[in-house]
This record gives structure tokens, C-alpha cells and sequence, in this order.
């Protein structure tokens, strides 16, 4: 019971991480507020922000192999598949940001200028998107952990 409370903990704590990182990404990353520092923050928080995701990732594959309800449990759950879809969906999503901030740095350091209104703001709704189906997730996971 303690490994599974504390495998319970560590998912929890990965998630909150996620969205505490991404919550900033998609506060930062604003044209009107876009200067070299925070083109360098916004890449910070994204590796911290992909971080996070790789501990989700690896606390929830934890409490399917070693929690007490087993990895048959979780397989024959439909709200499990909707939440890996969702979190692949995610991740997937997250990539653009990634290389376009890793690119806004690169460009920083040859000299050139800050990206333009239309590129933050299109990198702006990629975040956005993910930012809003994060919550999502954690819903289905709350019908799923009351039986539904």
C-alpha cells in the first residue's frame, strides 16, 4: 500500500509540475512582452515543462507495473485509452513549441532579431491547446478513479 501511495504521489506531482511549467510557457509567450530573456526563459521552461512530461510518463507506466491493480486492470479500462490518446495528442502538440523556441535561441545567438508578432502568436495557440487539454485529462481521470 506504501508503494502504491507514494506512485500515486510522484503521478501527481508530475502532473502539477507539467501544468505549473506550461501555465508559464503560455503566459510568457506573448508578443507584446517577447524580449531575448524571455525567449531564453521560454526554452528553459519548456525543458522543464518536457521533463515533467517524461515523469508522468514514467510514474504512470510505475503504477501500471508495480501498483496493485495490475496492468490487465488498466488495459481494460476505455477512460485509460482516452487519457494515453489525450497525453500522446500532447505531447505530439508540444513538439512545434519546442523547435520554434530552441530555433527563437539559436537565432538570438547569430545576432538576428526577435521573432514577429505572427510567429509568437501562432506558437501562443499551439500552447494554448495544450494548455487547455491538460485539464481535460485530468477530468476523465476523475470519473475514471469513481468507477465510470
Amino acid at each position: 500500500m506504501t508503494l502504491e501511495a507514494l506512485l500515486a504521489a510522484l503521478h501527481l506531482l508530475a502532473v502539477l509540475t507539467l501544468v505549473v511549467f506550461l501555465s508559464s510557457q503560455a503566459a510568457l509567450c506573448r508578443s507584446e512582452w517577447m524580449n531575448a530573456a524571455v525567449v531564453r526563459r521560454l526554452a528553459r521552461l519548456d525543458l522543464i515543462y518536457g521533463i515533467a512530461a517524461l515523469a508522468l510518463l514514467l510514474t504512470g507506466l510505475a503504477r501500471l507495473y508495480w501498483g496493485t491493480k495490475g496492468l490487465s486492470w488498466y488495459v481494460s479500462q476505455p477512460l485509460f485509452h482516452v487519457k494515453v490518446t489525450l497525453f500522446v495528442l500532447v505531447a505530439l502538440l508540444s513538439i512545434k513549441p519546442s523547435l520554434t523556441f530552441r530555433r527563437w535561441v539559436r537565432a538570438l545567438a547569430d545576432g538576428q532579431c526577435l521573432p514577429d508578432a505572427g510567429e509568437v502568436g501562432r506558437t501562443r495557440r499551439w500552447i494554448m491547446v495544450q494548455a487547455h487539454l491538460v485539464p481535460v485529462i485530468a477530468v476523465i481521470a476523475v470519473f475514471w478513479a469513481r468507477g465510470m
